[in-house]
This record gives structure tokens, C-alpha cells and sequence, in this order.
């Protein structure tokens, strides 16, 4: 249901369901955590890329799944609710940066996905976004968490009330995208190129940082990063990297 492979210290996860649409189910969702846990994992990976095989990124849930759920009991739909909960966390909390490369359209769960990533580069041409929940009598519970968190409230309702799919040139004026792509994994590998030239350790400090201070007071969060700041001084990347700037001058 996945594939995965490094190059140049970036990891590479492709949905691998391209018959479906690469819609999700809860096999795939614990092999897309799984894997992302094996690449935090591993020192020489830096960053890490999620892509879509086929024409797709992903169409959200699979139509066999919402059957199932359709039938379950609230209790087992609270699990079910809790598992995908899981996979959205682990990528939001993630300590290396991840960077969504939207092949085509991404749907409900997969837009959630695309849109919990650091970093959003569209198919300029074939990339779609929208979260339909609301078509089917389903909310979009979850996923509106980090979609508000991204763009905001204001923007944020346009697309979970109405339940449109938008366009990439759209994405990137609302701040859904980042970036509009001919070759989304080709850009991407060249993004994580960039963010693996930098620091590991400042960068996953930094988006600690990022995460922990969004909802904090200002006194609050200035004292969080003053604990943090004095924490990076004495990190090893830091005297390493100081170091290498003043001998360069």
C-alpha cells in the first residue's frame, strides 16, 4: 500500500493504492506511520517527502472503510476516529520537516494530510484540493484542526462548508500551497535539499518552537524561547557552526 525509498538524505513515501485513488484505510495508515517512525529513526535522513503513485495524492477515505464505518457503533467509530487522529499527529509532531508533493488531487483526508506537512508544492496542472465531507453528511472533523491552523478560520470555511474542490493557482492565494510545480517530486527533492543543508538539530528545535508557542500568550511564549534559545547555544551544531562562520571571516 506504500513504497519508500532515501536519496540524498531525504525520504521518499509514495502511496502506493493508485486503483483507489491511494484512498486510505487503516492498514495504510499504520504503514504510512510506521514508516515515517523508521526514517525519524535514522540520523542520515533529514527530511522526508509524501507523493501519491498514479494520478492521484490521495482521495481521502477509502469508499469500502466509510461503508464499514457507516455500520459500526459509536464506540468503534471513536477508535476508528482515534487511529487516523494518529497519523495527523505524527506528522504535525514530526522532528524532521516534511514536505507534501501533490501529484493530482488531493481529497477529505489526503487534503488533510497535504495540508499538516511543512511544506505544499501542487501539480501546477493536476493537482486538486477540497475537503467534501460535507456532501456526504460526514464533517470534517480532524483535518479542519490543521487546515485552520494553516490558513485560518475565514478561508478555512469556504472550503470545509462548501465542500469545493479548488484549483492549485487558487491553493497558493489562500495559503494551502506553497508552491506550484511541473514536477512535484523533482522540486521536492530539491526543497529538501535546501532544508538538509541546514542544522537537524535547530531545525527540529525550530519547529518545536513553531508548534508550542502558536497557542501561547506572548509572556508565555517569550519565556518558552528563551528556555529553548539557551538550550541551541549550547548544542553542538551551534559551537560547530559559529565556529565555521568566524573562521570564515
Amino acid at each position: 500500500m506504500i513504497k519508500s525509498e532515501v536519496r540524498n538524505n531525504t525520504g521518499l513515501i509514495i502511496f502506493n493504492r493508485p486503483e483507489k485513488r491511494n484512498a486510505l484505510n487503516p492498514e495504510m495508515n499504520g504503514l504510512i506511520i510506521a514508516q515515517l517512525n523508521e526514517f525519524a529513526k535514522q540520523e542520515n535522513i533529514k527530511a522526508v517527502i509524501l507523493s501519491g503513485e498514479g494520478t492521484s495524492f490521495c482521495a481521502g477515505a477509502d469508499l469500502a472503510w466509510l461503508k464499514k464505518i457507516s455500520e459500526n457503533s459509536s464506540q468503534r467509530n471513536e477508535s476508528d476516529t482515534e487511529e487516523i487522529a494518529q497519523l495527523f499527529l505524527t506528522i504535525y509532531d514530526y522532528p524532521k520537516p516534511v514536505i507534501a508533493a501533490v501529484n493530482g488531487p488531493a481529497v477529505g483526508g489526503g487534503c488533510g494530510i497535504a495540508s499538516v506537512c511543512d511544506f505544499l508544492i501542487a501539480d501546477r496542472n493536476e493537482a486538486k484540493f477540497g475537503y467534501t465531507e460535507v456532501k456526504i453528511g460526514f464533517i470534517p472533523a480532524i483535518v479542519s484542526v490543521f487546515l485552520i491552523k494553516k490558513i485560518g478560520e475565514g478561508k478555512a470555511k469556504q472550503l470545509l462548508l462548501t465542500g469545493e474542490l479548488i484549483d492549485p493557482e487558487k491553493a497558493l492565494q489562500i495559503g494551502l500551497a506553497d508552491y506550484l510545480s511541473g514536477n512535484v517530486i523533482e522540486d521536492a527533492f530539491l526543497l529538501a535539499e535546501k532544508l538538509n543543508a541546514n542544522s537537524p538539530f535547530s531545525v527540529s528545535l525550530t519547529k518545536d518552537l513553531i508548534r508550542n508557542t502558536s497557542n501561547m500568550n506572548v509572556h508565555d511564549a517569550v519565556n518558552y524561547c528563551v528556555r529553548l534559545n539557551a538550550i541551541s547555544r549550547s548544542s553542538k551544531d551551534f559551537i560547530k557552526g559559529i565556529n565555521k562562520f568566524l573562521n570564515k571571516n
